[in-house]
């Protein structure tokens, strides 16, 4: 396991993170209880020190899993969660308004059995509050000690910069991280993203590294998985979320499916490491979230952490999978391009 700062900030976490989304929840993709604390304490034996969840996630029973297992090794975790989503009845039992912030995060250190959060993160835009408020409510809950950083997840780029010109003028906390689906076959936060977290000292924390588990390469092109035990995430999904079949079924996914296994084999590793070692090897990235059901995926995807491609490989993967050109990026870099060096002494 290598380490990382987190964006621009003295706090460092492996570049490989625990997800725990589906750790106690009811469903057919579940892990139950028992196995997931297992699966915590060999990631944390393995040298992994990140820990993600959410307070919705299995309605805070990820939460409340998470916090029993570590509390024997409490300091040596950076345990990062998140608010902004319904959590209760009524119209403040969700959003990022003070009400509902201030209500979410005690509610969270009760089901994590910890005095403090080390990572918080807005986990959504929220077009009702005003943004001062929310950037607010997070700063005094860091002053407090309840939280140590803050991240952001699922903001627009402008609505980003503008919370980070808000805390600059306010010398309110800052954001430190930035939580987005981010895989080889989901590119689009490198239009803006990339070179806003660069300049900005956000450290991206990818989610879907496997794009739902499409790129571990147990599917097959124009077959519909059904059964969660088998299909994972993409099997559970409606045909609005994310990672549903119709938005990975596409021919450019399965050639860059394709790139992926022609180097796993040439690796001796599989499709999901390769996946997982590209996104390491991204600049901008500072931790990879696993989102692993079992022990064996979670053994499989630990994997990654010891390969690191050549920049041949990372070329063959880039290709395969690179994004439509869009105005006005190929525009700025056609034409926008300037070299101080030009203009001499």
């Amino acid at each position: 396991m290598e380490y990382n700062p987190l964006g621009r900030s003295g706090l460092i976490v492996s570049d490989l993170c625990l997800g725990t989304m589906i750790f106690g929840e009811d469903s057919g993709r579940s892990t139950p209880p028992d196995e997931a604390t297992s699966i915590i304490h060999r990631f944390l034996d393995a040298g992994g020190n990140h820990i993600d969840t959410a307070n919705v996630y299995a309605d805070g029973r990820s939460e409340e899993i998470v916090g029993a297992a570590i509390q024997d090794r409490r300091e040596e975790v950076v345990v990062a969660t998140k608010v902004r989503f319904p959590r209760g009845e009524g119209p403040n039992a969700q959003g990022l308004s003070r009400q509902h912030i201030m209500q979410a995060v005690h509610q969270s250190l009760r089901r994590l059995q910890t005095d403090w959060i080390d990572l918080l993160y807005m986990h959504c835009w929220d077009p009702v509050t005003p943004l001062d408020e929310s950037l607010r409510a997070f700063d005094d809950l860091v002053q407090q000690g309840k939280v140590r950083y803050i991240g952001v997840s699922n903001f627009k780029a402008w609505q980003l910069m503008k919370a980070l010109g808000l805390c600059e003028r306010q010398g309110w906390a800052r954001f430190i991280a930035g939580q987005y689906q981010y895989s080889l076959i989901k590119r689009d936060i490198e239009y803006e993203f990339l070179d806003l977290c660069t300049t900005e000292g956000i450290g991206l924390t990818p989610w879907s590294p496997l794009g739902g588990g499409f790129l571990s390469g147990k599917y097959t092109p124009g077959e519909r998985p059904t059964d969660p035990e088998e299909a994972g995430r993409i099997a559970m999904m409606g045909e609005e979320a994310e990672e549903a079949w119709h938005r990975r079924n596409t021919r450019r996914n399965w050639d860059v499916l394709e790139a992926v296994d022609a180097v796993a084999q040439e690796r001796g590793a599989t499709q999901a490491q390769i996946a997982i070692a590209w996104l390491r090897a991204q600049d901008s990235v500072s931790s990879v979230l696993l989102g692993v059901r079992t022990m064996e995926q979670l053994e499989e995807n630990l994997g990654a952490a010891s390969i690191d491609l050549t920049e041949e490989e990372q070329s063959r993967l880039d290709e395969a999978s690179a994004l439509p050109e869009l105005y006005p990026y190929r525009f700025i870099e056609a034409y926008g391009a300037r070299d101080v060096a030009a203009f001499g002494d």
